[in-house]
């Protein structure tokens, strides 16, 4: 870690930060520095005890859960182990959609408004409390420190959810050069802006990259074609998360970038779910997230067998997601890692892709800055995006009673300010999106190669 600075600003200046905000991060990053070296069935107690007070409070808290409890007579304070968890019914955005109101805490705290990416087509609009986002920001912060690097060490982050691009304000920008991050926009991946994007990299020489693997690995292609030298820059590591990691992202990265890959599961409803350690292993993150694998008929699958990953957070007492369906596929491991860290492996994830859409000026895209247009419209059920041509892009729609020629007219001028003010946007309305042949739900297709 570099010099002074980095320690005065993971020791100081973050702490401070947090306090102010009224997160326990600092207290709760503590506790899992500790808790990771327990043994298996340690954090496996830890967890059945933080279940049980969990659902013991939701209970008591939560009017959905409440009724849903007293329906099933289903007691909490008599939960012994994690297969009681499966007396209850999962649970998936329709659920919450249906129920946003009765799914908050009575006496709760200041609720911050978030939306899924709409990776499943189904956008999802919900709410954090000050306690998640605190479990959140120091499972992540922990899982950093085993590369070697901390907060306030040089970081470039390639990101570009709207609310990390639309909030530099003043305090923003102070933070963020306190912190030594710089963010560069992933969704105008234009070659001019690439070639914008390594000479900043080069010139702050980060400890670390954060971002999409879909745009790092974009981004270093580009360096190779342009012979853009960075593998002398002493990058320490590369973190990517948001989508799934293919094996060729990710010796584009390393290659490129001479460093190597850590790659992190999870999202923004979810949570922080799982991070890769420098053996090679995606660790869950127990203390707070209880991980179950499903089959398709809703038994629990064995290690070593796929099935959809079911999540309970067990910071979401004031919004609770208690067996969430993620619809993403994993595995979980039958083996420990040789880290010797007691926190449970997923073996395998699958089913996360995101597309680059091609604008009509040869602009590179990631497919989320579509996306975006249309997850936070409440009257759109489900979605797909179609790109035909550099000319032609077709919009799918599942809408309810709600949408009108505004909403339709408003979808088309924000595609068309993206794509370009040439291309023809056709939004056809549906009574479902259809499945590919694999079964997966895919929300961006583009049939245009970047």
């Amino acid at each position: 870690m570099s010099g002074l600075y980095t320690p005065l600003v993971s020791g100081l200046l973050f702490p401070l930060h947090e306090r102010l905000k009224g997160h326990q991060t600092q207290a709760v990053f503590r506790r899992l520095e500790e808790s990771q070296w327990r043994s298996p069935g340690e954090l496996e107690a830890l967890q059945i005890e933080r279940l049980r007070e969990f659902l013991a409070a939701i209970g008591r808290d939560v009017p959905y859960f409440r009724d849903l409890f007293a329906e099933l007579g289903f007691d909490p304070q008599a939960l012994a182990g994690l297969d009681d968890l499966r007396r209850l019914p999962t649970m998936g955005k329709a659920e919450i959609r249906a129920n946003s109101d009765r799914l908050r805490a009575t006496g709760a705290g200041p609720l911050a408004r978030f939306n899924t990416g709409g990776s499943s087509g189904e956008p999802l609009v919900f709410y954090l409390g000050k306690q998640r986002i605190s479990h959140d920001v120091a499972a992540k912060r922990r899982a950093t420190r085993w590369w070697g690097v901390d907060i306030g060490d040089p970081e470039i982050v390639l990101w570009g959810s709207p609310i990390e691009l639309g909030a530099q304000d003043r305090l923003r920008v102070v933070r963020d050069s306190l912190f030594r991050t710089e963010l560069l926009p992933a969704f105008e991946m234009s070659l001019a802006n690439m070639d914008r994007f390594l000479e900043r990299i080069r010139r702050r020489r980060p400890a670390m990259l954060f971002g999409y693997p879909s745009s790092l690995s974009l981004l270093a292609r580009h360096a190779r074609q342009r012979g853009v030298a960075m593998d002398d820059l002493g990058i320490r590591v590369a973190f990517v998360t948001s989508e799934r990691l293919y094996d060729e992202q990710r010796a584009d990265i390393e290659a490129v970038f001479a460093c190597p890959v850590a790659n992190g599961y999870g999202a923004r409803d979810a949570g922080f779910i799982a991070h890769q350690c420098p053996q090679g292993s995606l660790h869950i993150s127990a203390e707070d997230i209880v991980v179950e694998v499903l089959r398709p008929d809703g038994q629990a699958a064995a290690a070593g067998e796929s099935g959809e990953l079911v999540v309970t957070h067990l910071a979401t007492g004031e919004f609770p997601f208690v067996r969430y369906r993620t619809g993403d596929v994993g595995v979980l491991s039958r083996e420990p890692c040789a880290c010797g860290r007691g926190l449970p492996v997923l073996a395998e994830i699958q089913g996360r892709s995101t597309d680059f859409i091609v604008a009509a000026d040869g602009t590179v895209m990631h497919g989320l800055a579509l996306i975006y247009v249309l997850r936070d419209i409440d009257c759109v059920d489900e979605f797909r995006i179609v790109q035909e041509s550099p000319q032609l892009t077709r919009v799918q729609v599942v809408a309810g009673p709600n949408w009108s020629d505004a909403i339709e007219h408003s979808v088309r001028q924000q595609f068309r300010q993206r794509l370009g003010e040439s291309v023809e946007v056709v939004i056809e309305h549906l009574p479902a999106i259809p499945l590919e042949p694999s079964g997966k739900r895919r929300y961006v297709v583009s049939h245009v190669s970047p």
